[in-house]
């Protein structure tokens, strides 16, 4: 197979606004890998066959190997290496299957290494993937870092995260989680490195070597004023049980990515082959650019990022656009999408008749910011506008949008009960 599939940029670990690794290149060594935002966030990996090395992920320094296959599907990107006439099978699934809203939630990624023959002769090869501790923090400056591993049932689990935890401590566009910890976990053998978490395999053609990343982000989302956390964790489960979930179901989900990718692809296809690709990423950058949380009730909560345009969370106008591909496959998260917008609406500080713009800034859904008049610079957060009272004076209202948020709020509550829940 010699087809490659182009999207602007390829997503690798896509799973919730602050975990949303890209590669934006025409191959696979072409550059570093990057978040969403554009901050360059390294995910590398090497080959080494029969004693000689090249990279295979990440921008490559001493030579790379040859990219012969690529495709992305709504839930996996899958790409074919080949070097020194053995083939590696690389695949990043992200398991947004609208029937799990656990494993939708959950920030997993499952990673498979398959290694072959490329020549028919037998191989020595040896595997390296390295994640950068940088998925850890914001902007250049590396703060000090910790670094541990343990064992959990059959899996060699190594983690890594700041030695200062402020979960939810800045707000913002093109900013990235500050922190939290990131997991990798296998039965292979894993450990921290200087400036990272690896994996490192070694052995013949004809294996396959099994990763899960994964991040705790500690809290997810400051909802007004309750730091809640993503829905899988309602009942009390930790990031641990989420990768002895995977650990242990690893092939099931992976069947099930493989069914719903296909039964997405048919439903696109009978459109155009060329809507299949569409779909395909909207699929992965939708997901990836929403977080669901539990709220304080117990209910379901889907908040959006903005990217490049203030980073409000909760926008109208943005998940407006989201709604269809949830109304076919999963119309609960219209719902879902609609909750804190009615709940910021009815609060004594929103004044106005007609519906907001947003529910804040990422990750504080503490407000409207949009038309604020006591505004916060980017990274700063805003002040708890949710316990302003009606006399504070807070927005200006000429910059609010009253018939483009009503409608849009209209159309999904309308769409919401008619093909979902009450």
């Amino acid at each position: 197979m010699h087809t490659v599939d182009r999207l602007p940029a390829i997503p690798l670990i896509a799973s919730d606004p602050y975990l949303s690794i890209w590669m934006p290149a025409d191959t696979m060594t072409q550059d570093d890998t990057i978040h969403w935002s554009g901050a360059v966030k390294p995910l590398h990996g090497d080959m080494t066959v029969d004693g000689k090395s090249v990279a295979f992920l990440g921008k490559a320094h001493r030579g790379a190997a040859e990219m012969t296959a690529l495709e992305v599907t709504p839930t996996r990107t899958r790409f074919v290496s080949e070097f020194g006439g053995a083939r590696l099978e690389t695949t990043f699934a992200t398991p947004d299957l609208p029937d799990d809203m656990d494993l939708v939630s959950m920030p997993v990624t499952l990673v498979s290494f398959r290694v072959s023959s490329a020549d028919g002769r037998p191989h020595d090869v040896s595997l390296s993937f390295h994640l950068s501790d940088a998925l850890c923090y914001d902007g250049a400056a590396r703060p000090e870092m910790f670094a541990d591993s343990f064992q959990m049932d059959n899996l060699n689990v190594v983690m890594t995260g700041q030695r200062t935890q402020k979960p939810l401590s800045q707000s913002g566009d093109r900013i990235t989680i500050d922190w939290g910890y990131l997991y990798l976990a296998s039965e292979a053998p894993v450990r921290a490195t200087e400036y990272g978490l690896m994996l490192a395999w070694e052995g013949q053609t004809d294996a396959e070597v099994r990763a899960i990343v994964a991040y705790d982000d500690i809290a997810s989302i400051n909802y007004f004023g309750d730091l809640c956390k993503a829905w899988y964790r309602r009942n009390g489960a930790q990031i641990t049980d989420a990768i002895r979930r995977i650990g242990a179901q690893f092939d099931g989900i992976l069947n099930r990515c493989a069914e719903l990718d296909a039964r997405i692809m048919a439903d696109a296809a009978k459109v155009s082959g060329d809507y299949v690709k569409v779909v395909c990423a909207a699929w992965r950058h939708t997901f990836a650019a929403h977080k669901l949380i539990a709220t304080p009730k117990g209910e379901m909560a889907l908040l959006s990022k903005e990217n490049d345009s203030n980073g409000c969370i909760g926008t109208v106008d943005v998940s407006y656009p989201s709604i269809p591909m949830f109304l076919k496959y999963c119309p609960e998260l219209v719902n879902a999408l609609c909750r804190p917008v009615l709940e910021f609406a009815s609060m004594p500080v929103w004044q106005a008749d007609y519906a907001p713009h947003d529910v804040g800034r990422y990750p504080n859904a503490t407000g409207q910011v949009y038309g604020a008049k006591r505004g916060a610079r980017n990274g700063h957060a805003h002040p708890p506008y949710y316990l302003y009272p009606a006399t504070a004076d807070v927005y200006d209202f000429r910059y609010q949008m009253p018939v483009e948020e009503c409608g849009n709020m209209l159309i999904m509550l309308a769409a919401g009960q008619q093909f979902g829940a009450d």
